[in-house]
């Protein structure tokens, strides 16, 4: 006969109650809160600011595909325009849609226009940091990239003639 119940029964209620803890806080590492799984859908055509940058008038079709790819939309009906759209739709969050659109005389580029085009390419973080280096600047002090290692600099000065003992 079991008359030591009450030990095993403990052992397996804190059991129990671990795990079911356990699995209901492994739910709270997650950002994206939604369910169920919503795919993000991307688009089109990543253009950067830098790629805007390098267009200029007189270029041929050949070298706007080069800076800026192929275009999604090349109408038949409108052969002197590229339209070079994206869009990104988050699985939770709100949809973003960029144009941009270049206008041809023949073969040559003769103007441009659209939406801001972003400074970064989309693998990128958002936060480049350099508000922060901004800031230290106007605050007075040196940038991140300007401060010396305090290991390279006592290597350094270990390294120079003067701190070398010549051989008696």
């Amino acid at each position: 006969m079991l008359t030591n119940t009450k030990p095993l029964v403990a052992a397996l209620r804190t059991s129990l109650i671990s795990v079911t803890l356990a699995v209901t806080l492994s739910a709270c590492g997650s950002t994206k809160w939604g369910f169920p799984y919503r795919a993000d859908v991307q688009q089109g055509n990543w253009i950067t600011a830098e790629q805007v940058a390098e267009l200029q008038t007189g270029m041929s079709r050949a070298q706007v595909r080069y800076v800026l790819g192929t275009p999604v939309l090349q109408d038949a009906l409108h052969s002197n325009r590229w339209d070079y759209t994206y869009y990104n739709k988050p699985g939770y969050g709100d949809a973003e849609l960029r144009r941009f659109t270049v206008w041809f005389d023949g073969d040559l580029v003769t103007r441009w226009d659209g939406d801001p085009q972003p400074d970064r390419q989309p693998y990128e973080r958002t936060d480049t940091g350099a508000l922060e280096q901004a800031e230290a600047i106007e605050a007075g002090l040196k940038p991140l990239e300007d401060v010396p290692d305090a290991a390279v600099t006592a290597a350094e000065e270990a390294a120079t003639p003067s701190a070398i003992n010549p051989l008696p």
